[in-house]
């Protein structure tokens, strides 16, 4: 006779109960999920997302991945010798870097996720906004910004002085439309697109996009019912330099305000802006989350707590019992 010491099954039967009701309410919703490039790292860390993302598809939920790629195309890019610019936390393109970052997006991550995709039973098809014309765009004209601006945007987003200057995003582009046909047929058949931010304009001139801003424009066109942003940050943070100072909840007021003291810099400006134009697409909730807590995604999605920064259209609007929900979910 052999005596085994057991696991007790209560922890997980009390775990499937409390995820009942969210299963319920989420089956045949569409989710958009985001997830930077540092996330894609290592495998370990990219198995880690996507077995949560197989998790959300199995119980019905249709999710679209969309990735970014920013490490990984900075590394690229440093080894043929060409280095990176940022301003304002978005990336300047110019004609050798377009090229790298069709081969780092579409090529390296797009194929690298799937991989995953199929050792998790997960039916997935990579494409981009170049796609079936997904994201129809235009090339971005110079923008005006403060002097200092195009400096300090490299490493904070800050700006100084009072005089301004122009600066050349390069083959960078603004939306026009989205056209979800290929993503709703997509959908319909049971598949998850994984999407890579890449675009084209009208003559077919590749364009690269910010992926949170194609992530908040796919999910306003699809009416999703959350667009989830996988980030190296815990959250939205109060102070940029204090980790711990995560929001919990906030709306589109809120969110202007931090923007207005300063308090969102780098990164987190081009976020900003992708998660107001998602809830004033459509979208009903955006969570913001970091990849480096284990299961973060479905602590979001599947319980009361959550682990990040909810945003919302107005606080003042929900109802007394999603008050309740958005006080307690972070």
């Amino acid at each position: 006779m052999m005596i085994m010491n057991r696991p007790d099954p209560s922890i997980a039967v009390r775990a499937l109960k409390s995820a009942a009701p969210y299963i319920r309410m989420y089956k045949g919703k569409i989710f958009v999920i985001k997830a930077g490039g540092a996330v894609f790292a290592d495998e370990a860390s990219t198995r880690g997302l996507i077995e949560q993302v197989a998790i959300l598809h199995q119980v019905g939920i249709k999710v679209v991945l969309i990735h970014g790629g920013g490490p990984q195309l900075d590394e690229v890019q440093r080894a043929l010798g060409i280095e990176p610019r940022m301003v304002e936390g978005r990336r300047v393109t110019d004609v050798k870097s377009i090229e790298v970052t069709a081969m780092v997006l579409n090529g390296l991550i797009n194929t690298r996720i799937l991989g995953i995709c199929r050792a998790l039973n997960i039916e997935a098809v990579g494409i981009s906004g170049v796609d079936a014309g997904l994201i129809r765009a235009h090339k971005r004209p110079p923008v005006i910004l403060p002097n200092g601006a195009a400096d300090a945007g490299a490493a904070t987003g800050a700006a100084t002085g009072a005089a301004a200057e122009a600066v050349d995003y390069g083959f960078v582009g603004d939306i026009d439309a989205v056209n979800t046909t290929v993503i709703d047929k997509l959908l319909d058949s049971g598949l998850m697109p994984v999407v890579s931010p890449l675009s084209a304009d009208a003559r077919g001139i590749l364009l690269n996009i910010n992926a949170d801003t194609v992530a908040a424009a796919i999910g306003g066109a699809l009416s999703a019912e959350k667009l989830v942003l996988c980030t190296g940050a815990p959250g939205i943070l109060e102070r940029f330099d204090d980790p711990t100072s995560v929001i919990s909840y906030t709306d589109v007021k809120g969110l202007q305000g931090l923007r207005d003291q300063g308090r969102l810099l780098g990164g987190m400006l081009p976020k900003a802006a992708a998660i107001e134009n998602a809830i004033r697409g459509g979208v009903r909730r955006v969570h913001v989350i970091t990849h480096q807590s284990p299961d973060s995604l479905l602590a979001e999605v599947f319980t009361n707590e959550g682990t990040g920064t909810l945003v919302v259209a107005d606080l003042n609007a929900l109802s007394a019992a999603e008050q309740f929900i958005a006080a307690t979910q972070g």
